[in-house]
């Protein structure tokens, strides 16, 4: 069964780890984005993390999914 699952991210020096701490799981997308909402309202102003929220089959796919590093969009002159 999948969950959505909604991780804080953490920028390590050097920018190529990311540490991750699971924050949550839920069955429902709208359950997730309201912790998730609170999570980044309650946060600090000067504290740099994330809060992601990622649908997988389990823990393990949703922390290599957070890891890979993705390619940046490439945005064209009339996409401005």
């Amino acid at each position: 069964m999948s969950f959505y699952y909604i991780y804080k991210i953490t920028q390590l020096p050097g920018n190529v780890i990311k540490k991750l701490e699971k924050a949550g799981q839920f069955e429902k997308y709208k359950d997730a984005k309201k912790q998730v909402s609170a999570l980044r309202n309650e946060q600090p102003a000067d504290e740099s993390v994330l809060y992601k929220i990622i649908f997988a089959d389990s823990e393990l796919n949703a922390e290599q999914t957070l890891q890979e590093k993705r390619e940046e969009q490439i945005i064209r002159e009339w996409e401005k």
